[in-house]
């Protein structure tokens, strides 16, 4: 099937630099998340390509300067050397240089040879250098007493190669085969990024203590330093050097990025991110005419030098595993609505917006669209949340006794949320009727789309059919049964049907109009099925399961299925629902959308 995917930001942590990757033609840029490295195009954004074949956290990625490879490193010291021509990406190499967080990659011109630097398992092994083809190596990374930060080689003969080191030092070495020179101590705080002009003729170190220097490529010798005394207020993580190597950019805790030009040692340009802890910048990359930083949110700004005060444009998205999504439809416009782990919300219509607002402050677990636009969240911040999409600025806090696990929405401003323990009756965002003492725990509910039934299901495999008499909910005393305990369940758009999932990987339809005496067993799933989502012609619906895979079933013949396999490679779907009934919208812990064709 075709998709589209609307790619993960980076993943960013308060004090740890962010390197970004560029493609020697130009045309795209890379960073990790999670398990996955993630390639952008840089001109259009929205088209991404999502590598997930790492088994463990991948840090940093970088191609070869062929442009035809790329090397990915993670926290257990893994290198895959992958190719970057088919969609499959192919596994060329994998090595194990040392034991311990791989933190950056450099390769030779020639790509040939590679160099990885990281946090050994003990400090006399925190890098290595060796052939691409073989893993030999082809010299030693030595001379530091700390964790290895930053590595870069020189992209014209002779090579020269610089790394620096939360010991404050860079060091210099010379090859191949790669031998320490000469250790250089001019920073007083951690050296985050050492970087090589692309005419080689120089490099530059930062770090820590605000300061940029600047040394002469082929012998190491000091040149001097970027803006006087110091070159920002606060740690400096990232530099990049423009492609004719006369400036180059730094990115900052002091929420700045400056353009410097290298001959007069002056900043050119200020840009100024922000005002907010999450506006520090911790990566950044110049490629062709783009200018990209990376802030703490995880947000990417392509900033402008003529109006250093405003990104010419900025990348939202989610940094955090998604747990659940929902669309809403106005002015025949469709959004997609994701919450993450960290109870961020973010809105989708063609490119990520985010939400301006800071709303729940832990996992977002349910979310729905009532009848009068109102986005309506669950989170195990214990609360629910009511906010006017036509506004997106502001959300009523509906506080509850217990912490929520699923909410439904109903006609007439009707909503119930399923608590710890408790159902909860909820009208125009206010409580109105709390049911306790339940006799079994509920997991998940369902308002019927007429209003006066409510379906709960409960973790003793059973679903009990309530109705809604004036400001409470009565128990109908009706039984259903399911194969095992429940997690998730919706009535079709036109309250035909009701579906239920549940931990024994089957999904069981219940007829409404015959009392949910007729119901059909739905088999294909090998592991639990954890969400559901009808489409809007009433006849299909699709389930995502702990097993990777999407189903898309029809209601009237249980045979009849579409299934797609691997829908989030090595991550299992958190959430589903329609745009129309060709589309189909996934979620996944990968903090990645994607928004399938099923017209073919």
């Amino acid at each position: 099937f075709s998709y589209d995917v609307f790619a993960s930001l980076p993943h960013m942590e308060r004090g740890v630099a962010k390197v970004l990757g560029g493609d020697p033609k130009g045309n795209n840029f890379l960073y990790t998340n999670g398990k996955s490295v993630i390639i952008r195009n840089i001109e259009n954004p929205a088209i991404a390509d999502v590598y997930t074949e790492h088994p463990h956290q991948v840090i940093v990625a970088k191609y070869a300067p062929s442009g035809f490879y790329i090397a990915s490193g993670d926290v257990s010291g893994k290198i895959r050397i992958w190719d970057t021509t088919q969609k499959e990406h192919l596994l060329k190499y994998e090595y194990q240089p040392f034991g311990g967080k791989i933190k950056d990659i450099a390769w030779t011109e020639d790509s040939k040879r590679v160099a990885v630097v990281g946090e050994g398992v003990c400090v006399c092994v925190c890098g290595a250098v060796f052939l691409w083809d073989s893993g030999s190596s082809v010299g030693e990374i030595v001379g530091h007493s700390k964790i290895i930060n930053s590595v870069d080689i020189k992209q014209t003969r002779p090579y020269r190669l610089v790394t620096g080191s939360d010991d404050n030092c860079t060091t210099f070495l010379e090859g191949p085969p790669f031998k320490f020179k000469c250790t250089i101590s001019d920073h007083s705080r951690f050296v985050n990024c050492v970087r090589f002009s692309p005419d080689g003729n120089r490099y530059a170190s930062a770090g820590a203590d605000g300061q940029i220097f600047l040394y002469e490529g082929k012998t190491g010798e000091k040149l001097g330093s970027l803006g006087g005394e110091k070159a920002h207020d606060g740690g400096i993580y990232a530099v990049s050097w423009s492609p004719d190597s006369t400036q180059l950019i730094s990115a900052s805790g002091d929420k700045t990025v400056k353009l410097w030009d290298v001959g007069s040692g002056t900043a050119v340009t200020t840009f100024n991110l922000g005002s907010d802890v999450l506006d520090q910048q911790l990566g950044c990359l110049w490629q062709k005419n783009h200018l990209l930083s990376v802030s703490l949110s995880g947000y990417i700004n392509y900033l402008d030098r003529s109006n250093p005060d405003r990104p010419l444009r900025t990348i939202k998205g989610h940094t955090k595993s998604i747990q659940c999504l929902t669309v809403h439809k106005t002015d025949g416009r469709s959004s997609i609505y994701s919450a993450s782990h960290d109870g961020h919300i973010n809105i989708l219509h063609g490119e990520n917006e985010g939400f301006v607002r800071k709303g729940h402050s832990n996992l977002v677990s349910r979310m729905a669209v009532d009848e009068s636009g109102r986005l309506v969240t669950c989170s195990m911040d214990d609360t629910v949340r009511y906010t006017d999409l036509s506004k997106r600025d502001a959300s009523d806090v509906v506080k509850m006794d217990m912490q929520p696990k699923c909410v439904s929405v109903g006609p007439g401003g009707l909503a119930v949320t399923v608590c710890i323990g408790q159902l909860v009756l909820l009208k125009d965002k206010k409580k109105l009727f709390t049911l306790d003492s339940l006799g079994y725990e509920p997991e998940a509910a369902a308002v019927h789309p007429g209003g006066g039934a409510v379906a709960v299901g409960g973790a003793d495999g059973k679903v009990r059919l309530y109705s809604v008499q004036g400001n409470t909910l009565k128990d109908d005393g009706k039984v259903l049964e399911v194969q095992g305990p429940v997690t998730d369940m919706s009535y079709s758009p036109d309250g035909a049907f009701l579906a239920v999932t549940d931990e024994k990987k089957v999904i069981t339809v219940f007829t409404v109009a015959d009392g949910y005496t007729e119901k059909s067993e739905f088999y294909g799933h090998h592991a639990k099925v954890v969400c559901l989502s009808w489409s809007p012609d009433n006849e299909h619906f699709a389930t995502g399961g702990m097993d990777m895979m999407v189903y898309v079933w029809t209601a009237s013949d249980p045979d009849k299925r579409i299934k797609i396999p691997d829908a989030h490679r090595l991550h299992h779907v958190s959430g589903l629902a329609w745009l129309n009934p060709n589309t189909l919208v996934t979620t996944s812990h990968d903090a990645c959308v994607k928004q399938w064709n099923l017209k073919n």
